[in-house]
């Protein structure tokens, strides 16, 4: 079974940091490698929104809202993805979700809560 698994949120004071981590489980390395990989995010009572892309030849693309702040990144060997998260704002709390089309399969994690809070 292919799976997604988020880690990393928490409670973290405005300007602070986190690093969210994604583990891809049930597939093998040359699939995962050819994957775009994605983290959305969707905040209590709002639509759920891409926050960042990476491409299997690590290209990026980031939201408006997040550029210079977040770094998403990719360790193709671990089938890990990253999201790295500085300068936080009361704005960035959601639930933050990993995605990616594995096997002909749009896949989704769990969901990580980040809160931004003093």
């Amino acid at each position: 079974q292919v799976r997604l698994v988020e880690s990393g949120g928490g409670l973290v004071q405005p300007g602070g940091s986190l690093r969210l981590s994604c583990k891809a489980s049930g597939t093998i390395t040359s699939v995962f490698n050819a994957a775009a990989m994605n983290w959305y995010r969707q905040a209590q009572g709002k639509q759920r929104e891409l926050v960042a892309t990476i491409a299997s030849r690590d290209s990026t693309v980031y939201a408006d809202s997040v550029k210079g702040r977040f770094s998403i990144s990719r360790d193709n060997s671990r089938k890990m993805v990253y999201l790295q998260m500085n300068n936080l704002k009361p704005d960035d709390s959601a639930v933050y979700y990993c995605n990616g089309n594995l096997y002909s399969r749009d896949l989704w994690g769990q969901g990580t809560q980040v809160t931004v809070a003093s």
